[in-house]
């Protein structure tokens, strides 16, 4: 639907009313549906604190100093929402009352600022109710000024319309969030919560983000809740770990532990210094030839249960997430991987790019603050096991990997269980998929017991 028309039909709507709080892009939400006609039913007020002592008479300061941030959309909806049901609750008892707020800042004359910010709506889906919030976090991915405050315009009202009219859908929920955006915007973070979208897990709108194209990464915490890298790995060291964790075996969590263990130790680092992000792609959740969003969220659980931070990305090669993380300046970066990992990825790179390139595809992923910290593998039919010094390469790749390893890029694993290393993620879901008791020895305990509880993996009592 084009985004006139939603502002148009929510304008038309007697029982929506609300207020517009919008900082660093311009009133560009409110224009929208003033443009669309019919408005004066609709918008209660709108206003703009671009001055930031003037803001923090409003809103309060931000002991960050940052305004565009997390905590300022959060701020900026609780003052403007209580002011709304304050002034006129008891004077329009059949409204369901909304405020929206945005803090942005859109690209600037230099490039220095690529353009991103918070968007939030607070709002009733039924009169004299408890309110809901949604919350997002969008990068604006026009080169011009104006063309980023026209994006964060049309986003907004997608935004509205989508909390009053497709809650009960959230495919299209998510989908309708970029109409008339394609290519303009990515949203990397949703939040949804209240009362009436308790039956919403946010774990699966970070699948859908990714699913439906609107970003290329999303991530969510232990507690399920969706997170925003700008907000949580301030000043933190990143250790990603990539698998299918179908299901999360003594082997993986080995090789989470042991890679963490070396990492924080090479950096002297403390241990709330370092976040463990485990990341799980879409083409490992393939079947027919689209992604399982109920398999997903099965690995996801697991691995929440074991209190990681998880991560779902649109998959291709570990650049992707290391660029992304790069953007926000964290310390170091640390990968782990398998050696039998490794040496399918290093195949990979000698065919592909024997020709040319070979130097550009490992200096994405080997950038100055990244290291790649490898488990063994067993070797195939064998008891042996492959580190990274024994991975073999190809005549084009023996050079380069020699200086990976000696320049300390690639390093392997030193401390970790030799008795685990022959589990098999797959073996074992077989096992468990036909009721052999001797599946539950080779997960850690939490994990077996949430798979009998919720009969996860097709789980046969």
């Amino acid at each position: 639907m084009e985004v006139d028309q939603k502002a148009l039909e929510i304008n038309l709507r007697s029982d929506i009313y609300g207020t517009f709080a919008e900082i660093g892009a311009g009133q560009e939400v409110a224009r929208q549906f003033f443009r669309a006609g019919g408005s004066s039913g609709t918008i209660a007020k709108t206003m703009s604190a671009y001055d930031k002592t003037y803001s923090d008479e409003i809103y309060g300061p931000e002991p960050s100093g940052r305004y565009v941030c997390e905590s300022r959309i959060y701020k900026m909806l609780e003052h403007e929402f209580l002011l709304l049901e304050t002034r006129l609750g008891e004077q329009m008892p059949e409204t369901r009352f909304f405020a929206f707020a945005n803090t942005v800042a859109a690209i600037n004359y230099t490039r220095t600022i690529k353009g991103d910010g918070w968007m939030g709506l607070r709002f009733l889906t039924r009169p004299g109710g408890e309110f809901n919030d949604l919350v997002l976090h969008v990068n604006l991915l026009d080169n011009a000024n104006r063309l980023q405050q026209e994006a964060v315009g049309l986003l907004g009202v997608n935004m509205i319309y989508a909390c009053f009219f497709l809650l009960h859908d959230m495919d299209a929920f998510i989908q309708s969030l970029a109409d008339n955006l394609t290519n303009r915007v990515s949203i990397d973070m949703i939040r949804l919560s209240g009362p009436d979208v308790t039956d919403i897990d946010n774990r699966s709108l970070s699948f859908k983000l990714v699913n439906h194209g609107l970003s290329p990464i999303a991530i969510f915490g232990p507690d399920g809740q969706n997170l925003h890298p700008s907000e949580f790995l301030y000043k933190k060291h990143v250790l990603v770990v990539r698998g299918s964790f179908k299901p999360v075996t003594w082997m993986s969590y080995d090789m989470i532990r042991s890679a963490a263990a070396q990492y924080a130790a090479d950096h002297d680092l403390e241990a709330d210094s370092l976040i463990i992000l485990t990341e799980i792609t879409l083409d490992t959740l393939a079947r027919d030839h689209a992604p399982d969003e109920i398999d997903f969220l099965e690995r996801a659980e697991m691995l929440c249960t074991l209190g990681f931070v998880v991560c779902i990305s649109s998959g291709g090669g570990q650049q992707k997430i290391v660029h992304y993380l790069e953007d926000f300046k964290v310390p170091s970066i640390g990968v782990a991987m398998t050696a039998g990992t490794l040496a399918r990825y290093i195949d990979y790179v000698s065919t592909e790019y024997k020709d040319y390139g070979l130097l550009t595809a490992f200096g994405d992923l080997f950038t100055g603050r990244v290291r790649l910290y490898v488990y063994p593998s067993l070797m195939p039919g064998t008891a042996e096991t492959m580190h990274a010094v024994d991975v073999r390469t190809s005549r084009y790749m023996s050079y380069l990997y020699r200086f990976l390893l000696d320049s300390g890029q690639i390093i392997d694993i030193t401390e970790y269980n030799t008795e685990v290393l022959h589990i098999s993620a797959s073996g074992v879901q077989k096992k468990i998929r036909t009721g052999q008791k001797e599946w539950e020895t080779y997960l850690p305990e939490p994990i077996a017991a949430l798979i009998r509880e919720k009969k996860l993996l097709g789980y046969l009592k």
